[in-house]
Order: structure tokens, then sequence, then C-alpha cells
């Protein structure tokens, strides 16, 4: 699907524009002068650390965020018990809050189905627009039988034991014999998650191509590779190899490569067995009489090589995978929410960038033109979906950053709106956004909670919970 409802006649010269941020509802004024403000849309990673590097240039930076926490994939996309890790992204992103010009602006949904479009911040006076709020859409197959209950998508999962409302109130019936598809770090997570957390007996991780195109990190497969059935994993390579062979692969290498962590496995947690099933794709998920998952029939895939790019393509040959639940790992895409161009699920790319960073654009293209839309950036999943860890996305807000900045210094300045005038304007909308100083409240109760409880963390589950202990409402 095809959108774009931002005026294609915005020019540089009406949004060329800042303000000052406005009054916290805590009665103190934030201190903002600076004469150009950005806006930042998501406060994952990418929109985080791009906040830091505008500010350190002298910017104005307000952030938008549609949960009411920051930190996005490091808050509800690292896996639930990984607090050390958390805990230290947690205290960078505190310190970059407490930036002097840089403002937050949590439960606050900027797009079609929110208060605020991106047209209203440029026509507010911000100088640019930065979108870094990740890739809220879900990958689908529309596979037969993909609607059925016990089918679910990795990310749905993850932000429901990390707690992400609303997904953290939502109900998932995990069988004993679960098939997850795709090879990647989300796979890893999930195998994890099941396997420590939900009492699975067999997990079949299944992959459309070989054993060389697995997309996991060998760290990331130190929480579960002790469950790994090395006897039928070895099978399994054995029974790939004539078809890697075929087009120059070493299976010897790639059996290697996977089980390099062996002797870094961590403790195993769980008796349940994992088992990988290569060249192989799900063509229908099977239903009983109860229109739950009967099983999964799946097409054999053979490999092909052009040039330096291995694909798969169906032989016509099929078997069915005797599983009760099936989670899809496939990986995000960009929904059309912010109303930005889009082509095949994702934000358009300037074709003729005026401010490329090392090479990569960060600037959002005219659907028709390919030009760039004046003032307009996105960097992190926004601009390459399903990409990195939180390291790669926070080069990509500093990339990022860097071409904005670029931007706003190739361009002439104009006066800034008033604090009090975007404080009418957010009030007129009845905008019940989330501060700083609301989210120090919340993470004093949240760690009172912890320790009352004795727990390493506590997290409240819903919006509501979360307003109330900061004294707001929905």
């Amino acid at each position: 699907m095809v959108k774009y409802s931002i005026s294609q006649s915005l020019r540089v010269g009406n949004v060329n524009k800042g303000f000052t941020l406005l009054i916290n509802r805590m009665g103190k004024v934030m201190d903002n002068q600076a004469d150009r403000q950005v806006a930042v849309i998501g406060a994952g990673p990418a929109g985080l650390y791009a906040a830091q590097k505008l500010s350190a240039q002298g910017f104005g930076v307000a952030i938008f965020n549609r949960d009411i926490k920051p930190g996005g994939l490091v808050e509800y996309g690292i896996f639930l018990d990984k607090h050390k890790i958390k805990n230290g992204f947690r205290a960078q992103f505190r310190q970059i809050l407490d930036l002097e010009n840089v403002s937050y602006f949590g439960n606050v949904t900027v797009g079609k189905n929110g208060k605020i479009r991106i047209e209203d911040l440029l026509q507010w006076g911000f100088s640019a627009v930065l979108v870094t709020c990740g890739a809220q859409g879900t990958k689908l197959i529309n596979l037969p039988g993909e609607t059925l209950k016990g089918v679910y998508h990795a990310k749905d999962l993850v932000y429901h034991y990390n707690q992400l409302p609303p997904f953290s109130g939502y109900q998932f019936d995990i069988g004993k014999k679960v098939m997850i598809v795709g090879g990647g770090n989300v796979m890893t997570d999930i195998a994890h998650y099941l396997l420590k957390y939900r009492d699975v007996d067999e997990i079949i991780v299944v992959i459309r191509r070989g054993p060389d195109e697995v997309k996991f990190d060998q760290k990331e497969m130190l929480p579960i590779i002790s469950n790994l059935d090395l006897d039928d994993f070895k099978a399994e390579i054995k029974r790939v190899s004539p078809a890697m062979l075929a087009i120059g692969q070493d299976p010897d290498a790639a059996e290697h490569w996977i089980l390099a962590g062996l002797p870094k496995a961590c403790p195993k947690e769980h008796k349940g067995r994992i088992v990988l099933r290569f060249l192989q794709s799900p063509k229908e998920i099977l239903v009983d009489s109860k229109g739950s998952v009967a099983g999964v029939k799946m097409e054999h895939n053979s490999l092909n090589r052009h040039e330096e790019n291995v694909t798969s393509r169906g032989t016509g040959e099929f078997s069915k995978l005797d599983v009760d639940t099936v989670i899809f790992a496939i990986g995000d895409s960009v929904n059309d929410d912010l109303e930005l161009p889009m082509h095949q699920n994702e934000i358009v790319k300037a074709s003729h960038p005026r401010y490329p960073v090392e090479g990569i654009t960060f600037e959002v293209g005219n659907l028709s033109t390919g030009d760039p839309l004046p003032g307009v950036f996105y960097a992190g999943w926004s601009r390459n979906p399903s990409t990195g860890l939180a390291g790669i996305a926070r080069r990509d807000g500093v990339f990022a950053a860097t071409a904005v900045a670029e931007f706003l210094s190739s361009t002439d300045k104009n006066s800034s709106i008033s604090a009090d005038e975007l404080h009418r304007r957010l009030n007129a909308l009845q905008v019940n956004y989330v501060n700083q100083a609301k989210l120090k409240l919340l993470e004093a109760d949240e760690q009172a909670q912890a320790e009352k409880l004795e727990m390493e963390e506590y997290k409240y589950s819903t919006n509501d919970e979360m307003l109330k202990v900061m004294g707001l409402t929905l």
C-alpha cells in the first residue's frame, strides 16, 4: 500500500522554524534556549543517541514516544532477565534525558492513530523531524491457518514477556511442541523463553535455506545450544549436504560454526530439546476439530546461487511436521501510521539525498520524484527494519543526527514558537504526556516495589497503573 498525506508543497522556507520547550507539569521551566528544534519520534536507542548528538551540537530536541517509558528495543526487546545489560542502557538514557536542551513526551502517539501528525510538527515550528520509532508492523506470510489459535508472531510474544502494554495483557497459549519459523537472533530469545519459562518439550526451528544462511550470532546461541539435539543436528547436516555441495558450500565448516559455542554454553536450564530443519518452508498450518494447530504442511527446498546470493526454491515435495504451536520469527515491517511515503512496507528513501553520511541516506523521499522531503529524516529500524541490535541502532541514530545537523546548518534560521504556544497546542489537543519528572516518579515507585517483593525488577504491566503512580490518567 502506498500512502502519502504530508503536503508535497512543503519547502525548506516554511519548515525552518524552531521553538523553545515548554513548562513541564512539575512547574519547572525547561530552560531550552536553542534557536532551532528537532522533533524525534521514538525513544529507542536510535532516537535517544540521535538526541544526544543533536544536543551536543547546540540544537534543542523534543522526543515524542508512543510508550510511557523510553528505551524501545532495549526496554522491551532484550531478553527479560538480562538485567545488567538493560540497566546499563537505562543509566545512559537517563543521562540523555537529563540534558538541558532535551525534552521528553512519553505516552504520545504521532501519526494517524494519534492526535499529532508529522505535518503538524513541521507547521508548529520544528526545524526538522527525525523518525526513529522502529518497525511496528509484522511480516506476514499469509498462509492458510495463520490466524489459528496457537499461531503467534515473535515480536508480540517478546513484548508480552517484557511487559509492554497492551501486549503484557495478551494471552499466549503455548503447547509442548513448538515450531519457530526463522533462524535469526529473535529465534534464540524465543527458544530461550520457551525452554526456561514455558516448559516446552521440543522446539523445531525451521529455516528455509541452509546452514550457511543462518542469521543468528554465535553469542546469542549460548543460552540454548546445550538443548540442541546433537545427534539429530548431525543427521540434518548430512541430509542437506548434497544441496550445499552442489553450490560450492562446505557442510563441515557450517556445522563447526554453528556448534562453536558449545564449550562456552550456558548451563542447561530445561530438559526440552531443540532440532533444526533446513531447506523447508511452511505452506499450510493444519487445524484440528477445536480450531487449534494440528501440524504444519512443509515444502522442501533446493538451494540456488546467483553470484554471492543464495536463494531457496520449492521442490514440490511435501511433508508434515507435528506441532501444536507456531511462532513466526521472520522480522518486522514498517507500517504506514506516520503517513509518510511508503513502498513495499518501507518508508521511501530519497534517491537524490543532499546529506548522506558515509554513503548512507537518512532522508525520506518523495515517492514520485525521489527528491528528499525537506526536514524529514529517519533512522534505526524505521529506516532498515529488523537490522542489528542496540549498538547498530545507536550508530544509525548518530549518523542520522549528523545528516539533520548538516541540513539545519545549510538553511536559514527563523523565529521560534514560544513555550506558551506549544503548551497551548498540546493542551488544546488534550495530549496527556509523560515528562522526565514523571518518569522519575515511576522509576522510584517500581524500584520500591522490587525491593518490597525482593525481586530483581518490577514493572507495572498496564499504562493505567503507570499513569496512576505518576498522578496522571488515561
